[in-house]
């Protein structure tokens, strides 16, 4: 989730943003300490690389740290759905009660 994040951010892939993208998909709160902290394994694995941008007077002169998915973190996302779709392909018609909004 954290890699299809940061590609749908594209330019804008910092921790804030990625945290709310995925509290948007999510329905859920996500502690951007968490965020950086699996930002930061991602970047270990070669999957996501980073760069700091320039510090801003709105931050207190702190550089914001932008991140973007390498050629093997796509590779990765892209391996992920094709195994994904097979499973989900492959689970019996499930019929769960629930509840309807009204």
């Amino acid at each position: 989730m954290l890699l299809l994040a940061v590609i749908h951010l594209g330019e804008e892939a910092y921790g804030v943003p990625i945290s709310r993208e995925l509290e948007k998909h999510r329905g859920k709160d996500v502690a951007v300490g968490s965020v950086y902290a699996a930002l930061e394994r991602l970047e270990a694995k070669g999957l996501i690389t980073s760069v700091l941008g320039d510090p801003t007077p709105e931050r207190g002169g702190k550089a914001k740290r932008f991140f973007h998915v390498t050629k093997e973190g796509l590779r990765q996302v892209h391996e992920t759905r094709k195994v994904l779709t097979r499973l989900w392909q492959t689970i019996p018609d499930l019929k769960i009660d629930v509840p309807q909004e009204s």
